[in-house]
């Protein structure tokens, strides 16, 4: 039956809540608080253009909104098809349009208080892209009661960041874990339970687009160097907004073509 998990998948999910538990714990036990390095807020390319100061910054921003934008005009196109979407599809794709102005309204002025409207709608689309993940692993009833109460500790992690960082203690755990939890879940969950619908190519294109962006972003002033102007900053924001735009074919895919044959599966 489509929708309910198999003994394997129900013990899978057993396990990995078990050991979910356990990193949350051992996070804060034995990691100290992470503040928030100022540094951070300190990008290689600030050359303004336009009047728009860090421009280049600020204008990749906008690639969000663009692959959020298009992956909610492909999913209501389909819908009027006959597909139905998951509501953490739907909340995937509005959460990503939403990273652009909140990414935008940062590199305008970087510092921690615009920082987390860059981050709350991120902590969303993590959430979201986690509960379809869920649904697709360890069945689709599983990922949809897991979708409200995820979004509600990616928000409550986000909130956490910044309270902590007014009241003079910064700690970044809680955003940490909502943000690398995922990446490490999505191989475990593979290899315990495979997948139903979600395709691995797209689904490995997401994860290494995502990977290369991070890299980019740590690499920020190197890039800028040694290309002479393109800094790594603004290549993450386009790698990332890539790695969304492959979750949203996934999603896509996993539907079929509506009235034809499925996209779906693990090839």
């Amino acid at each position: 039956m489509i929708g309910a998990a198999r003994p394997a998948q129900g013990k899978a999910g057993t396990i990995l809540l078990v050991v979910t538990g356990v990193v949350v714990a051992a996070t804060f036990l034995l990691v100290p608080p992470i503040p928030q390095d100022p540094a951070y807020h300190r990008f290689a390319d600030t050359r303004a253009l336009f009047g728009v100061p860090n421009f280049w910054n600020v204008a990749t921003s906008l690639a969000f909104s663009v692959v959020g934008g298009a992956g909610l005009v492909r999913l209501a196109r389909d819908a009027r098809r006959g597909v139905r979407f998951e509501t953490a599809e739907w909340l995937f794709c509005t959460a990503v349009l939403l990273v652009g102005p909140g990414s935008a309204g940062y590199h305008l002025a970087p510092d921690n208080a615009t920082l987390f409207w860059d981050r709350l709608p991120m902590t969303v689309g993590f959430m979201a892209f986690t509960s379809a993940l869920l649904g697709d692993t360890l069945g689709e009833k599983f990922g949809r009661r897991a979708l409200w109460p995820l979004v509600a500790v990616g928000v409550v992690a986000a909130l956490y960041w910044r309270v902590t960082e007014q009241a003079g203690a910064g700690d970044l755990r809680a955003y940490g874990l909502v943000q690398f939890l995922p990446l490490l879940m999505v191989p475990a969950l593979v290899a315990w339970c495979g997948l139903r619908t979600f395709r691995v190519r797209y689904l490995g294109l997401a994860l290494g687009s995502y990977l290369i962006a991070k890299g980019a972003e740590m690499t920020d002033s190197t890039l800028f160097e040694l290309t002479n102007g393109v800094g790594g900053h603004a290549l993450k924001h386009v790698l990332a907004a890539l790695a969304c735009g492959f979750v949203v074919w996934l999603f896509v895919g996993r539907h079929g073509r509506p009235g034809g044959g499925s996209e779906g599966g693990a090839g």
